[in-house]
């Protein structure tokens, strides 16, 4: 039997998000279990991505800017590096820069690559990870799509719990 070709993706495990101008309390938190994945999928020899969420100055003109008026993640700023060890590790592997909540390169890359199950780790749940599971199941729809709900976390318990059952509302395993 062959082996399962899996994908781990590490949502925008930044700087501002962890400890910055975007930041909240319960993100630090996740940090154990990536680093857990992470080594799990290298020990397994599967393929690790990253997504980065960057931003330009005129942020606050944006149609996310004027909604969510908290500038975070500018190109080119240590808050929008991914923090700490994960953004060392993060050096090996494909980084997908995204502007919006989805990545197309992230869809772009899935296209090429036909894998059998893809887990999704990061922050926020109910923001990029949701989008992003979302360009997953459009990219690979026949693919096992899993949120691991130990590596993802959001400011907000209560929208985190309806994202949960959105998700599993277009096949995506809460694990």
């Amino acid at each position: 039997m062959m082996k399962k070709k899996r994908l781990l993706i590490i949502v925008d495990f930044q700087n501002d998000f962890v400890d910055g101008s975007y930041s909240f309390l319960e993100a630090i938190n996740i940090k154990p279990h990536l680093l857990k994945l992470i080594d799990e999928f290298e020990h397994s020899q599967d393929d690790i991505v990253f997504t980065r969420d960057i931003h330009q100055s005129d942020y606050l003109l944006t149609e996310e800017g004027k909604h969510k008026p908290f500038p975070h993640c500018l190109e080119g700023t240590f808050g929008a590096e991914i923090y700490g060890k994960v953004g060392e590790i993060s050096k090996k592997y494909p980084v997908f820069d995204k502007d919006t909540y989805g990545s197309r390169k992230l869809y772009e890359y899935l296209l090429k690559h036909n894998y059998d199950e893809v887990t999704l780790v990061g922050l926020i749940t109910s923001i990029c990870v949701l989008a992003n599971a979302v360009v997953v199941k459009t990219a690979l729809p026949n693919a096992h799509v899993i949120v691991d709900s130990l590596g993802v976390t959001d400011p907000d318990k209560e929208i985190e719990m309806k994202t949960f059952d959105v998700l599993r509302g277009i096949d995506v395993e809460i694990k």
